[in-house]
């Protein structure tokens, strides 16, 4: 109910009106408008459509019919300009055929033939040479696997096509970043769909690279990092390194989600905390791609908020805790309870007081010491062989552009010490 039913009926018929799926938009037409005939451009279009389906079909049917056979497919290599020159020699398969796939599988995209489209686009990326067409057949093939939802293998594909975007040499840096803030958006329909997906968006959004994609074009999409990261309880030690992100998109971007963070553990406002915690529901449930982790974030959200909160406080009103953690007085009571008992947490509730007492443990300053000096000796080890290193490529490129009679002085063997001897 955020938007109106007629609306999202234009929306889709505007959408649609710039692909080849001419039934299905004549149908959501008549809805839209409450008629029950065409215009004649439907008609016309439909037409059209069909012939060149016909028309690809035929050009590509040759090269369909080699690349389906088992035995051909299994005497494929990696090597794609032998595979072209096995399948040209043996098969009479030309480049040009090898093209066409990549036409044909454009429109089978565009007609919502999504798993046909899906298999002639890998064939086509298997077979083609041209760079800048296999990275356009890659997108094309996630996409298809994305609106069949098979999301096994459309994980698949997500993680081959960001490989292909790290390793390519585009033009230039910007067309780098378009491609990673198009792979960024694309990959929340896999990773909210898939089991392994909150993992996934962690493993991928933290990579540095990616980091500076969302920072520098899309920080909207840090809401979904903050959530992927709160609801998985493997990932609470990417905790502290979340929040310095945050807390450096900050200027540019903000919502509730991240404003949570900020509150919690930048400004330590647990007043405010709690307010934006009982906004990010509101927020969650209107997501197309959070609506289904409100529970998992609130739950998390609660465990993380006890947390700093009982870090921070020795004597601690349970009432006043559980108002913030915006729960009822004997639920927030149980669930405080099975808090301790779970986390093992140092700490005993007072029932008389209705309050829970902290016990803090304190490293002594040597301990503290020992953990911040720990990684000392290797880091030194690093840096002086990084310096070494440096050097001696240093010293080979003097070397080289030194001049070669003075190269041929300095290469002259010295005397022997008997030599010497007749010298003098």
């Amino acid at each position: 109910n955020v938007y109106k039913p007629e609306d999202i009926l234009k929306a889709k018929v505007e959408l649609l009106s710039s692909t080849s799926m001419v039934d299905y938009t004549g149908e959501l037409y008549k809805q839209l408008h409450g008629v029950e005939e065409l215009p004649a451009e439907f008609a016309r279009k439909r037409e059209e459509v069909i012939a060149k389906l016909m028309e690809s079909e035929k050009k590509t049917q040759h090269i369909r019919e080699v690349i389906e056979n088992p035995e051909v497919a299994g005497s494929l290599r990696q090597d794609k300009m032998q595979n072209l020159k096995i399948l040209n020699d043996n098969y009479q398969c030309t480049p040009e055929m090898v093209l066409e796939l990549y036409n044909y599988g454009q429109l089978q995209y565009s007609c919502g033939n999504y798993g046909g489209s899906a298999d002639i686009l890998l064939h086509f990326s298997i077979l083609s040479t041209d760079a800048e067409l296999t990275l356009s057949a890659m997108w094309g093939k996630l996409a298809s696997e994305i609106l069949l939802g098979n999301w096994e293998v459309a994980y698949e594909d997500l993680l081959k096509l960001k490989e292909t975007i790290d390793k390519t040499n585009f033009a230039s840096p910007t067309v780098q970043l378009q491609q990673r803030v198009w792979l960024l958006h694309w990959s929340m329909f896999v990773f909210f769909d898939h089991p392994k997906g909150r993992d996934g968006i962690v493993d991928t959004f933290m990579l540095p690279q990616y980091i500076s994609t969302i920072q520098n074009a899309c920080p909207w999409l840090l809401r979904y990092l903050v959530v992927a990261v709160i609801t998985n309880r493997r990932r609470r030690n990417m905790m502290p390194e979340l929040v310095k992100i945050v807390e450096q998109v900050l200027y540019m971007y903000r919502d509730p989600v991240t404003e949570f963070v900020e509150a919690l553990y930048v400004d330590f406002d647990f007043d405010r905390a709690a307010e934006k915690l009982e906004q990010c529901e509101d927020v969650l449930d209107n997501d197309i791609f959070l609506t289904r982790a409100v529970d998992d974030f609130v739950e998390n959200a609660r465990l993380y908020f006890a947390e700093v909160y009982c870090r921070i406080h020795k004597h601690i009103d349970m009432a006043s805790l559980t108002k913030r953690l915006n729960m009822k007085q004997e639920e927030g009571e149980k669930w405080v309870v099975k808090l301790i008992r779970d986390t093992r947490m140092d700490a005993k509730v007072d029932f008389k007081a209705n309050a829970i007492v902290m016990n803090p443990s304190y490293n002594p300053v040597y301990q503290q010491v020992i953990e911040r000096t720990k990684a000392l000796v290797f880091r030194s080890q690093v840096l002086n062989g990084a310096i070494d290193k440096r050097g001696s490529a240093a010293d080979k490129k003097d070397a080289k552009k030194q001049d070669p009679k003075q190269k041929r002085g300095q290469q002259r063997p010295a005397r022997r010490p008997a030599d010497n001897a007749v010298a003098a």
